[in-house]
Formats: C-alpha cells, structure tokens, sequence
C-alpha cells in the first residue's frame, strides 16, 4: 500500500506529493488526532518536530512533523498552522520524543504546547525574554546582561592534556595526547 492510500485510508484528503515526499495539511484542531491515526496506521517514529514564522502572513507560525514506519519504508511530513498566542496540543502521550522537540520550539519560536508535562526553555536560560529563531529576532543579537560567553582571550585549555596543530591537515591537526605524533 502506498502512503498516499494510507492516508486515504484514514480519510486524510489533503495531501501533496512532491519529489517524492508526501505532505499532509491539517487544521490545528484535528493536528493530534491526525497524528494518533497515523501512528496507529504503522508510522511509530517521531523523527523530528519543528515550526516555521511566516511572518507577515496570518497565521504566522506553521508546525512540522516528519513521521516513518520502523523499517523506514515510508515517510510522511504533516503540516499544521498556529495563530501567535495559540497553543499547539502536545504529542507527547503518542511519542515521548516529542518532549524535547516541543522544547526546543518552544524555546526558539516561543510556540507553546497545551498539557505538556515540562514545558520550560532547553537551550536558553530561564527568563531570556526573546526567541532567537523569529524572523524579528535581530541577526547581530539582542543586548544581555548575562556575562559574554564567546571571548578571544586565551583558551581554558591551554597547556592541558591534548594539543592541536592548527593549519595542518584534517588528520594532523586532530587532537591527541601530548607527545604523540
């Protein structure tokens, strides 16, 4: 059966093909359910969420999800939009990866998730007021008062156990003990 007769058989309609990669395009309201049916149609992995700004376009926000079979013989993408200040139902009861990847959209794009169980920032600091993947998000970065974290000072290493040669070969320049060559 192909995916796009899966999908047909779930009664999913709206479906694009391209280049060999199927798309399903679902409204928010029926995002978890269409994501429950397809799991229980044979696409067990959660491979990756992720969330796009359409800034300018209402709504702004579009929601990601890449499923596969476990053999990895079929693949499945579905989309869903997301209004700003909307929350997106969690997929953590269908996929306990979904925790961290609901995380990190919330973290970079500030998309919250309805009944998450630890819905808090990964990757930046609690209390960073901004989400640094928006398109609004300046590229040169917003002033902090968190102490600068890149510096040109002199290494935290120097000296220690490993060394390297820089502008040397790949394998060269690699790290290694010092003393070996």
């Amino acid at each position: 059966m192909s995916i796009t007769a899966d999908l047909q058989a779930l009664g999913l309609t709206d479906t694009v093909e391209f280049r060999g990669e199927t798309t399903v395009n679902v409204g928010l309201t029926s995002l978890h359910s269409t994501l429950g049916k397809l799991k229980e149609q044979g696409y067990e992995m959660l491979l990756d969420i992720s969330s796009l700004d359409h800034m300018g376009e209402a709504p702004r926000f579009e929601m990601v999800y890449e499923l596969a079979t476990l053999d990895d013989s079929k693949h499945v993408r579905v989309k869903a939009k997301v209004a700003e200040d909307v929350e997106v139902p969690t997929a953590t009861d269908l996929w306990k990866t979904a925790n961290w990847h609901e995380r990190e959209v919330y973290d970079m794009m500030g998309i919250k998730f309805a009944d998450h169980p630890q819905m808090e920032r990964i990757l930046m600091w609690e209390g960073f007021p901004y989400f640094p993947l928006r398109k609004d998000f300046p590229l040169a970065g917003k002033e902090s008062e968190m102490p600068d974290v890149a510096f040109s000072g002199v290494a935290p290493l120097e000296g220690g156990p490993f060394v390297t040669s820089p502008g040397s070969t790949r394998e060269s320049g690699e790290p290694r003990a010092k003393g070996e060559s």
